[in-house]
């Protein structure tokens, strides 16, 4: 006994997963029940179907791990129904059972394994094709055995809520709340990854910077409400414009940031750059629904910069950036 509880000990002790807690518990529990399969299952109670996750076989009995069966026909759900979580005679009682008759299992012994909640995740069984007696200690084993099953299943539960949780935070802190873009903070990190990738690669860094001419008057003739769709639209059409690899930002109000990589040193960037400009540009051209509102708009102001990723920090990319795009700001008004 004593060895028995130095194994469960470690088992509990070092399990970092549901498999490596249930499969040594699995073994004991065999040594525990005399019995010849020990298995956890989970249930789809949704589509009736139950599933054997872990399986330890040692004799003749072989229960298939990963064997998947109609919830309606196991020995598990007729051992819930009628409240006998052990019996020596299953054919007498259940010999209607077409898994316990094709297996050959005379003697069946199952406990419920619940979530927090209460609800069924599934069971914990142990069955032989011999008739077996079933002891009180062996009982209690059976339910202590089931119990930590359950701690470890809401444990995993718990990390993936918190992983998931922390996740959409992080994806929150780097995105933009009304159009999904990236926000500043997230551009600056992928515009770090860029002129890294652009140093090694040998390629022209292209920096784009696109304002919505006109924004104001969109809120204060249709209210704000439709300057937020209308943001949102020229997202949408901005990012439908990127080449693959290009890193789109909103900066905040109407002010939007491309990055991307251009063609190797050497060759003609600022070709590209203008490329993309006319690009970007025409993409934000066109009638947008905002609302009850529908915005027939001319064009923003996009201005698209070639620079030398090996002399250019963060910050002279925007700001080159935005002086291209004022200098298409300033012949457009002097256009107009």
């Amino acid at each position: 006994m004593d060895s028995f509880f130095a194994q469960l000990t470690d088992s509990v002790s070092t399990a970092r997963t549901l498999e490596e807690l249930t499969r040594p518990l699995l073994e004991l529990l065999e040594v525990v029940t005399g019995m010849e399969s020990t298995y956890l299952t989970t249930v789809d109670l949704t589509e009736g179907l139950q599933h054997v996750v872990y399986a330890r076989n040692s004799r003749e009995l072989q229960i298939p791990e990963g064997l998947t069966v109609p919830w309606g026909d196991t020995l598990c759900k007729r051992a819930l129904d009628e409240d006998r979580p052990y019996t020596d005679d299953v054919t007498g009682l259940w010999g209607d059972s077409g898994a316990a008759r094709d297996l050959g299992i005379k003697t069946y012994v199952s406990t419920p394994v619940r979530t927090e909640g209460g609800a069924l995740y599934g069971t914990l069984c142990a069955a032989s094709a011999q008739r077996r007696p079933m002891s009180g200690t062996a009982e209690q084993v059976l339910q202590l055995f089931a119990r930590l099953i359950e701690q470890h299943v809401e444990r995993e539960r718990l990390v993936e809520k918190l992983q998931r949780a922390n996740a959409e935070l992080k994806t929150q802190a780097l995105t933009d709340a009304l159009t999904g873009l990236l926000n500043r903070r997230a551009l600056m990190q992928e515009l770090a990854r860029l002129t890294s990738l652009a140093q090694r690669t040998g390629s022209w860094l292209l920096a784009g910077a696109i304002d919505l001419d006109g924004f104001k008057q969109v809120n204060d003739t249709h209210g704000h409400d439709a300057g937020d769709r209308f943001l949102c639209g020229i997202a949408a059409r901005l990012q439908a414009a990127l080449r693959g690899g290009d890193v789109l930002a909103r900066m905040g109000g109407d002010e939007f940031v491309v990055i991307g990589l251009g063609p190797k040193l050497g060759v003609d960037g600022v070709g590209a750059a203008q490329l993309l400009q006319q690009r970007l540009a025409s993409a934000t051209v066109g009638s947008y629904a905002a609302g009850m509102a529908r915005i027939d708009y001319a064009g923003a102001s996009v201005g698209v910069a070639c620079l030398d990723p090996h002399q250019a920090g963060a910050e002279e990319v925007l700001r080159q950036s935005d002086a291209a795009m004022y200098r298409v700001k300033l012949a457009r008004r002097q256009q107009g």
